[in-house]
């Protein structure tokens, strides 16, 4: 029997929001080239030598009404492939023209002259300023200066106090754009996403509106929740998005559709849930097959296909993912995708009780893996079904070593108690299960009073918090270090890790705002920041409460049933044990119930048989037979089903 939440496909899906997209290009941003230096002052008269120091007509600024749906406009080539944005500046202001003397200029033609030659007009400049920059503009471009050489805190102060100038109306964009940079720079990502955000909601008529669609790849690259991400990309899924992100943003957005379907489906709205499942799969289809994200979409339609009952295409999709990661350089930043892709073909085996084929795949997740564990626990099952006692019973031996005391699987010993009973070993199957009761009932009740406490959701998170904070301090015993497992069991859901992960990013972004310099940390750019984290964190809290909460009450639902199952093993194998002792009395004493089997300790020529004498040692992880040295007088007597076992 699979536990509910460590058996779902859903809960492996968000396990790729971690996996690097190795092959993926990130160029650098606004690494336009800066305005060319002004020519020395021509000594020449003509029209010509006047014209040439007047800017192109190609260097001249988008206006702040058109839209702007290309990439930055530096060539592709100008910075590295996987690189982070560039320390450029935005230098899209035309270069002044510098003034001449009035001795400089041409001078006007004496009335009549030339007028049956049809010279060219000459240039006017009465109504052009040429004054030179504006203070304004120098003041922004000082702020970038800063920006380029790296001092952060004094080009973000700068940028502050022109967004918040009533007179530099003009620049508040940009010196916003300036700012969002210079943040993600100091690190403090989540205060980035705002002010790039905030630039977005102005409409892709904005200036900045396609340069800050890109900066939202690179922090989605920076912080550990990509649902604060998702939903930036899909609020702008129409936009006209670079084309070098374009197979990123299709892999992302059929992510957000197949979350919305998971929604949708969980409130019984079947209907409109597989609208989102066929939106997801017709998004991760626009993804080209030479592409790097083109693996993650294909395991993305293989959970969709399973999610939705069709398990001959999730099948084809989830073999197809493996084929593609075979080769070293393939598997390299793909080994979580590969390797879930190796769990869902086991567990769809499982569920059509293919036992040979699931163990088959369970067996290709390599020991130390982050999915070894769970594979070793679901193959023992399987091997259960099949009547490999010695093999199911070797993987228990491996999930009770003090390698994993911190992890969490009660049913374990349930296995183990009806492997027993099947060996008509009664008495050890009914220790083992008085073993559960005792560790795991005083779990249920606890975790009982804190659904029932009907606390706010922000209690429920803060009681997750403050079990993690004991135990790290070595506070946390008996009890309480198993109720720590289950609130940790409960982090395993992707949602709820991602989100308690946001939290902690934005407590240690308030952090380094706080390790700033003193200019810095006492400024209103800083208080600013500040309450916005905070908002955000009160946010996080609330949202990680309600899951928490949810997942509490799953957990407590699924250890009712653990219970339960145990008290009717416990059920059966005291009826059974009564009915031996019956025969045995009826004969007299003479009927056996047990007797001694004949094994062997022979084994392959690359194998070395060794007895466990209780010393574990991390090399023999995941290798032991658990030999079972007697059992059932007649092999099949204790063959018969035990209800809740698998």
């Amino acid at each position: 029997m699979l536990r509910t939440v460590r058996a779902a496909t859903l809960g492996l899906l968000f396990a790729l929001g971690s996996v690097p997209a190795e092959a993926q290009t990130f160029q650098g941003l606004d690494t336009t080239k800066p305005p060319p230096k002004k020519k020395k002052k021509s000594t020449k008269s003509s029209t010509s030598a006047t014209k040439s120091t007047a800017p192109t007509p190609a260097a001249a600024p988008a206006p702040s009404g058109a839209a702007t749906t290309t990439a930055p406009a530096a060539a592709p080539t100008a910075a590295p492939a996987g690189s982070e944005p560039a320390l450029g500046v935005d230098t899209t202001q035309p270069t002044p023209v510098k003034p001449k003397s009035a001795k400089d200029l041409p001078m006007p033609p004496p009335p009549g002259a030339g007028a049956s030659k049809k010279t060219a007009p000459t240039t006017s400049f009465e109504a052009l300023d040429v004054t030179g920059k504006t203070a304004d503009r120098q003041r922004l471009e000082a702020a970038n200066a800063q920006f380029l050489a790296k001092e952060y805190d004094k080009a973000g102060l700068a940028a502050w106090d022109l967004m918040n100038d009533p007179k530099m109306a003009p620049l508040h964009l940009e010196s916003q754009y300036l700012l969002g940079k210079t943040l993600y720079r100091m690190g403090l990502y989540h205060s980035a996403l705002g002010e790039f955000s905030q630039i977005l909601a102005r409409g892709e008529q904005t200036r900045f509106f396609s340069k800050s669609l890109e900066w939202l790849f690179f922090i989605s690259h920076k912080t550990t929740n990509e649902s604060i991400i998702l939903d930036e990309v899909a609020r702008y899924a129409n936009a006209e998005w670079p084309e070098k992100y374009r197979s990123e943003f299709y892999y992302l957005l059929a992510r957000y559709e197949f979350v919305r379907g998971r929604a949708l489906e969980q409130v019984d709205q079947k209907a409109e849930a597989q609208k989102s499942y066929q939106e997801a799969l017709r998004l991760a289809g626009k993804v080209p097959r030479n592409d790097p994200f083109f693996v993650r979409t294909k395991f993305l339609e293989g959970v969709i296909q399973s999610r939705s009952g069709n398990q001959a295409a999730a099948l084809e999709a989830l073999k197809e993912v493996v084929r593609l990661t075979r080769a070293p350089a393939d598997v390299k930043g793909n080994e979580m995708v590969r390797d879930l892709a190796f769990m869902d073909l086991a567990r769809i085996h499982y569920a059509a009780r293919q036992n040979r084929y699931a163990i088959y795949y369970y067996g290709k997740i390599e020991r130390g893996r982050p999915e070894w564990l769970e594979a070793l626990f679901e193959s023992a099952w399987a091997n259960y079904r099949i009547g490999q006692y010695q093999q199911a019973l070797g993987n228990l031996v491996t999930l009770s070593s003090p390698f994993f005391r911190d992890e969490y699987f009660p049913e374990a010993l349930l296995l183990k108690a009806v492997v027993y009973y099947e060996n008509c070993r009664y008495r050890e199957s009914t220790a083992i299960i008085q073993d559960f009761d005792r560790r795991y009932k005083p779990v249920y009740e606890q975790l009982d009073t804190l659904v029932k406490k009907d606390m706010e959701a922000t209690e429920y998170y803060q009681v997750l918090a403050d079990i993690q904070k004991k135990v790290k301090a070595g506070q946390a015993g008996g009890t309480g270090a198993i109720l720590e497992r289950v609130l940790k069991l409960a982090l395993t859901d992707r949602e709820l890790k991602n989100t308690n992960d946001s939290i902690l990013e934005v407590e240690k972004e308030m952090d380094l705002i706080a390790a700033r310099p003193t200019a810095f940390r006492t400024s209103e750019l800083a208080r600013h920041l500040d309450d916005g984290l905070k908002k955000e964190r009160q946010d996080l809290v609330k949202r990680a409460g309600v899951m928490a909460r949810g997942k509490l009450e799953l957990e407590l639902g699924n250890l009712r049933t653990l219970l339960g199952n145990a008290e009717r093993i416990k059920f059966e194998t005291t009826g059974k044990e009564k009915e031996f002792l019956e025969e045995q009395l009826q004969a007299g004493g003479r009927k056996a119930i047990v007797k001694q089997y004949r094994y062997s300790v022979a084994v392959a020529d690359d194998q070395l048989y060794w007895p466990f004498t209780g010393e574990y040692w991390r090399d023999e992880l995941g290798t032991y037979e658990y030999t079972l040295t007697k059992g059932c007088v007649d092999r099949s007597a204790g063959n018969r089903k035990v209800t809740g076992a698998q």
